[in-house]
């Protein structure tokens, strides 16, 4: 595991977008300084690592969020291509058991660039009825940190969350355990497809290291404002 804690700009701007151009647009109009880039699975499939290679160009860090999740040759093999790439962060689902969440992490650590691997738990689109409907009987929280208990003996260096399970994650695990959390909303912006979801300064407050925000910059008419006010809320409760 990482002793690195939560250093830099603790806002990862999701990149949802469908293309490079659109995606390069919105970087031009934010800054490495303020926050990072994620890159998830429709911005990768349709423009690949050379987007990720231009962005870290221009100075950003890039979470690869690709949710990795396979047999554990499979995985380790996709954790090393992504290693190469330089990326910053990159996740696997813990869903995918300790032999494969095991076989990440001795990829990552064979490689000479070694970034933050972080386990996902629970998406935040979902929520207790969602999982029981699916065939499990914990509830979201309670999943969560099921799942987050085979990340940390894994080795791994933190979990994707929600911000209302942030503390008890690192009540677990310890604060060297990051917690990254989407489901992010400014107070009046809309829930769009999340249900789980916390304000930047509940988040904060509840001990998120990195806070994941996509729709509510990216369709800002001055997203760089937004950042900036959202990153002055963190400080207000550091």
């Amino acid at each position: 595991m990482s002793e690195n804690r939560a250093l830099g700009p603790r806002v990862i701007v999701a990149l949802d977008y469908p293309n490079a151009a659109e995606a390069l647009a919105m970087a031009q109009r934010l800054s490495p300084e303020l926050c990072r880039l994620k890159v998830g699975f429709e911005l990768f499939v349709s423009a690949g690592p050379s987007l990720i290679e231009t962005l870290q160009d221009q100075g950003f860090d890039v979470f690869c969020d690709l949710k990795f999740h396979d047999i554990p040759n499979t995985v380790a093999s996709a954790c090393r291509a992504a290693a190469r790439l330089g990326v910053w962060m990159l996740n696997v689902h813990a869903s995918g058991g300790p032999a494969m969440l095991e076989a990440a992490r001795a990829a990552i650590d064979e490689g000479a660039h070694k970034p933050l691997l972080i386990g996902v738990t629970v998406l935040t689109s979902m929520d207790d009825a969602d999982l029981h409907a699916s065939g499990l009987a914990r509830s979201a929280s309670a999943q969560a940190g099921f799942l987050a208990d085979w990340a940390a003996k894994a080795g791994l260096d933190g979990v994707v969350c929600s911000a209302q399970e942030a503390a008890g994650m690192h009540a677990a695990h310890g604060r060297q355990f990051l917690t990254v959390t989407p489901g992010i909303r400014p107070i009046n912006a809309t829930a769009d497809d999340q249900k789980r979801i916390v304000s930047p300064a509940q988040a904060a407050a509840n001990g998120s290291d990195y806070l994941v925000i996509g729709r509510p910059i990216t369709r800002a008419a001055r997203p760089l404002d937004v950042l900036s006010s959202i990153n002055d809320e963190l400080k207000q409760v550091i």
